[in-house]
């Protein structure tokens, strides 16, 4: 079989391995499953699924080019970025993040094959740094679900089991500032499931949850409201109450009929729907379009919501999000006093 006829190795495939000289055995040989399983745990399971989707995209644009993806060539990324930006033909030019992300999606895949991608070689560099001058817009920003709008949004959904579930998602997310997977993420208990994202506990005054976050574990802690209508923690009580759940997955699908919880966890685009369905129900920003409103509401939304909506001390709407900088938390602020410090007076002028 001739090299260019020859599949690329799936990065699971060489993901980690014994070296040539040891020989394997039972043992070492369940070793390197573990050793590939946690390895597997350092992403995302979302995350995973996009690098293999720009794997494969630029897999597929190398065939059509006539050249192999393997070794890594700097001049021939560089050249695929440069037609990601400006395509021949009726193919859509992609945003610059969008291409920032399938160049991180193209050095993740060559890392897990032993292989380096240099993106600081300046057919990469240069080109990259090209595009974002030429191309580069401020990042699209997903309408905030303010104060009012969540309050109709919990009240127009139904009390069977599936408006139960879906108040108490509603709530908690937007209480919590939570994004989509650590929604679903959450268990009943710790060490419920393996795909655990978090877990919670209720306590006298709220709800602490503990999520295994993108920066690594933190606690974020859900008061109770002022009443039953929009308490998170009530909401949350309600469903697992009525939906019989003390182990593993929260937030999981119900029967057709809707009267039976399943064992089955939510996959996190039910929020998304979720948040659109409700958005159109009770109308938020009804003078637009349908189409528009579909795209100004997402997952989101909710933690815009609380950082816009929550009168208290920056500091605080930051430990909440789980944001590394204020400068993070103040891009979900989609209503705040952007000149309550003037340095321009301050400095006398």
């Amino acid at each position: 079989m001739s090299t260019n006829s020859r599949k690329p190795a799936k990065p699971e495939d060489t993901l980690l391995s014994l070296p040539e000289e040891v020989a394997g055995s039972g043992n070492l040989d369940r070793l390197v499953d573990s050793a590939r399983n946690y390895a597997r745990a350092a992403a995302s399971d979302n995350t995973l699924k996009a690098y293999a989707r720009d794997w494969a995209h630029f897999t597929r644009w190398c065939r059509v080019k006539g050249t192999e993806p393997l070794p890594p060539s700097p001049e021939m990324i560089g050249l695929y970025l440069a037609d990601m930006a400006a395509p021949v033909g009726k193919a859509p030019a992609l945003r610059v993040s969008t291409i920032e992300r399938r160049l991180s999606g193209l050095a993740w895949n060559y890392t897990q094959r032993g292989l380096t991608l240099d993106r600081q070689d300046r057919h990469i560099a240069s080109v990259l740094a090209g595009i974002k001058r030429r191309h580069a817009r401020p990042p699209e920003q997903k309408a905030a679900i303010m104060t009012e709008d969540i309050r109709a949004m919990v009240a127009c959904l139904p009390f069977d089991l599936r408006g139960l579930r879906d108040r108490a998602i509603l709530l908690v997310g937007y209480a919590g500032g939570l994004r989509r997977s650590e929604i679903v993420g959450l268990d009943h208990g710790k060490d419920d499931t393996p795909d655990s994202g978090g877990w919670v506990e209720i306590l006298e005054g709220g709800a602490l949850l503990t999520l295994n976050a993108k920066t690594g574990w933190r606690e974020v802690e859900i008061g109770r409201g002022s009443s039953d209508q929009t308490c998170p923690v009530h909401a949350l009580e309600q469903w697992l109450h009525f939906a019989r759940i003390d182990f593993g997955p929260i937030f999981v699908g119900t029967s057709r009929d809707g009267k039976r919880a399943l064992e089955t966890r939510l996959n996190d685009k039910h929020i998304a729907r979720l948040i659109k369905r409700c958005v159109l129900e009770v109308g938020v920003r009804a003078e637009l379009p349908e189409k528009d409103r579909l795209a100004l509401f997402s997952g989101h939304s909710l933690r815009a919501g609380l950082a816009s909506s929550a009168e208290v001390d920056e500091r605080y709407v930051q430990k909440q999000l789980g944001h590394a900088s204020a400068e993070m938390t103040r891009r979900y602020q989609r209503r705040r006093d952007r000149f309550r410090v003037n340095l321009t007076k301050a400095a006398g002028l």
